[in-house]
């Protein structure tokens, strides 16, 4: 069992109203009962409440050092305030005397066990080629009815764009910006959030563009690049849902992500069958971002992971709807190494998605960073080949994410830094535009060693204005420790 202290508790806090809700329980003597199992990895007690009986509380490290919490309140954060309150008691000092678990939360715990060891031996089938997958039975009407609606969103969205494209950006006014809300609304409708979200972005770009209180020039160029994304989304969209209407049965795409842009949400069991389940893999978090995306509607966190076993770099993603924000934990940035008995891949294609199962953590030794550096490419124009092939992809990745190693940083003529390769080759350094954080001044200031014989993360883009590609540093590896810039 892990070691339990406040920080711990802390870190698994949805957010900090709940931590402090937690702590006042402890500290106004709410907590009663307070007990734990034989073998110590369950604690449980009672915690008083606006209701007479109270209510019942647990939290169990059983499967691991991330407890499992169970509580018999309304509330819709997780873990709830009690949960938390058990564990900041246990980690004050406070005395948790050895009992029976009772009857009705054993029997969760062995029902929990029973889940866990069949989705275990499932896995291992999976990865061994002995399970039998069974196909999921398809409901053909409600997929039909449900696909029909999709082609009619996409037939809605092509006149739309349709229209702006032949009248001109330069004539969009306030009721050209009605009907592309409307717009939005109506994609709601169509079961394609993906586009909904992608014409969201489209009229937020459009709305700052006629407000003209920013750059101006850089909004329309953003508008345009919506645009041409919309309009491959929609080529290739259109026949992808045509094929599935005449065969119900057809296996999805699990090479590209066109399922999740037309609003499928993959289940994990949906990836075992496909294949896409690696098991026992060891990664490192080489960077964290976490942003407010306008056009979701969504804070989103977003975690940059090396799996060292092949050096490939994988993203995590948290998503917080604006809405339900408080009752979500925010993720953070993760500094141990991770190993994860099952580590489930999203279809994709550069830096895809990804989602660990039943972890264990370590602290990140040297071989951890010596994996990393090797992983590393050592050709600046390989790496940015890479990239190029992976951005003329119009469903892409906009933003990918590659480690370079790097002879040294220099200074360019005009006062601006570029990464420099064993061979001599450059690569321009600069800060993303839209919502990012500055990290370019950050290497200013550090010494002249941390930048030499390094393996350095980078975020790409295209700069249309500057038409060029940019990379943003996010995180330098060297042999003996790591150091972020984002975190």
């Amino acid at each position: 069992m892990v070691e339990v202290t406040e920080s711990f508790v802390d870190s698994l806090a949805p957010n900090s109203a709940a931590a402090k809700n937690g702590r006042d329980l402890v500290k106004k003597n709410k907590l009663s009962g307070l007990s734990k199992s034989e073998d110590g990895v369950l604690l449980f007690g009672n915690c008083a409440g606006s209701g007479a009986s109270g209510y019942s509380c647990s939290a169990d490290f059983k499967e691991g050092d991330t407890p499992v919490f169970r509580c018999n309140c309304p509330s819709r954060q997780f873990p709830c305030k009690h949960g938390l309150a058990l564990l900041y008691a246990y980690a004050g000092g406070q005395t948790f005397s050895v009992a029976e678990v009772p009857a009705d939360l054993e029997a969760k715990r062995e029902k929990a066990e029973q889940r866990s060891a069949k989705k275990a031996a499932q896995a291992e089938a999976a990865i061994s080629g002995e399970a039998e997958v069974k196909p999921k039975k398809v409901n053909k009407s409600a997929l039909a009815k449900k696909i029909k609606a999709q082609l009619q969103g996409l037939d809605m969205l092509e006149k739309l764009v349709l229209s702006l494209i032949r009248g001109g950006l330069g004539t969009v006014d306030k009721r050209s910006l009605a009907g592309i809300r409307d717009g939005v609304k109506e994609l709601g409708n169509s079961y394609l959030p993906g586009a909904q979200n992608e014409l969201r972005a489209l009229s937020i770009h459009l709305e700052a563009a006629l407000a003209g209180s920013g750059n101006q020039e850089a909004d329309y160029t953003a508008a345009i690049e919506q645009l041409l994304l919309i309009g491959a989304l929609i080529r290739k969209g259109r026949p992808y849902l045509e094929a599935k209407l005449e065969d119900p049965e057809l296996k999805p795409d699990t090479e590209t992500a066109i399922e999740e842009w037309l609003g499928h949400a993959w289940q994990l069991s949906e990836l075992q069958a496909h294949g896409l389940l690696r098991q026992n893999r060891e990664m490192i978090q080489l960077s964290f971002i976490s942003h407010d995306d306008k056009s979701r509607g969504e804070f989103v966190d977003i975690g940059y992971w090396m799996e060292l076993e092949n050096g490939e770099i994988h993203r995590t993603f948290n998503y917080r709807p604006y809405k339900a924000a408080k009752y979500i934990k925010e993720e953070d940035s993760f500094f141990d190494a991770v190993t994860a008995q099952e580590l489930y891949i999203y279809p994709g294609t550069f830096n895809r998605r990804v989602r660990m199962e039943n972890p264990s953590f370590a602290p990140v030794e040297e071989r951890h960073r010596t994996k990393v550096r090797e992983a590393a490419e050592i050709s600046i124009a390989d790496a940015v080949k890479k990239v190029r092939n992976e951005l003329k992809n119009p469903l892409g990745n906009k933003s990918p994410v590659v480690l370079v190693h790097a002879k040294s940083i220099q200074e360019t003529e005009d006062g601006g830094l570029a990464l420099l390769d064993r061979a001599g080759g450059k690569l321009q350094l600069d800060d993303h535009a839209g919502g990012w954080k500055s990290t370019l001044h950050l290497l200013r200031i550090l010494p002249k060693a941390e930048l030499e014989d390094a393996a350095f993360l980078l975020l790409l883009r295209h700069d249309p204005g500057q038409f060029r590609l940019v990379a943003q540093p996010l995180s330098i590896i060297h042999e003996t420790h790591i150091t972020r810039l984002l975190y």
